[in-house]
């Protein structure tokens, strides 16, 4: 049973990371998203290497309660409580259990003064903010509204399973690039066609931090061991 202090930790994300977006795949909906957030976690317990998980708004509570990794939100809008029908309060998903948030991801994009002001929120309600991002310059524009971390995922790439490391390499150098000359603190990810050990293990001899990745590990015939074969590759 972790002690108090292992359970801060552990609901924290450390680089390097591994970060599990579920999307609204069925092998990763009510019941079996709890399972795979099971296995996640305990990958984390085996290896030592931060695992969180990013599941549909109505599995996060239930989520939050089983396991002691890091959930996410997959999205949340820029608004204060009040008439937003439809739209993701960052007070619930933190009331839910989540401990931070994808913002603008590739299949949820938001306009540059939504995502500076909803890491601004984020930031204030003390929330963590992923911030995806689709190219270098992007990324760069991204980083200076200072979020806690960047995600950069080509969005042609995404679920092909040929990852960014091996077909665009250049565009993780260059993003370490021009990242790094705006902020010198955000941790960088790596996303898109993520499928093997071999790419995270690409991923960060390219210069990032981890990697985020959907269904390479949700739509995968074994989820606990390609995420151990992650783990296991991070360090390398």
């Amino acid at each position: 049973m972790l002690v108090v202090g292992e359970e801060y930790l552990a609901k924290k994300l450390q680089a390097p990371m591994i970060v599990v977006n579920f999307k609204t795949y069925i092998e990763s909906t009510g019941k079996r998203a709890v399972e795979l957030a099971e296995k996640a976690e305990k990958v984390n317990k085996e290896t030592g290497v931060s695992v969180g998980v990013a599941p549909q708004f109505t599995d996060i509570r239930a989520i939050a309660k089983t396991v002691r990794i890091p959930v996410l939100a997959q999205h949340v809008d820029p608004i204060k409580p009040g008439g937003y029908t439809g739209h993701v309060l960052i007070e619930a998903i933190k009331e839910a259990g989540a401990i931070g948030t994808l913002i603008n991801h590739s299949e949820r994009r938001l306009k540059l003064s939504e995502i500076g002001e909803a890491v601004r929120m984020v930031r204030e309600n003390d929330l963590v903010s992923i911030v995806c991002a689709n190219n270098p310059t992007t990324s760069a524009a991204a980083a200076a509204l200072e979020p806690d971390i960047i995600a950069i995922e080509p969005p042609e790439l995404i679920g092909t399973g040929i990852p960014v490391s091996k077909a665009k390499p250049e565009v993780l150098t260059d993003t370490v690039k021009l990242v790094r000359k705006v902020n010198s603190r955000v941790t960088i990810l790596c996303g898109a066609g993520i499928t093997h050990g071999e790419d995270v293990a690409a991923a960060l001899t390219l210069g990032t931090q981890g990697v985020l990745v959907a269904s390479g590990i949700v739509k995968a015939k074994d989820p606990y061991a390609i995420m151990s074969e992650f783990a296991d590759a991070t360090k390398r």
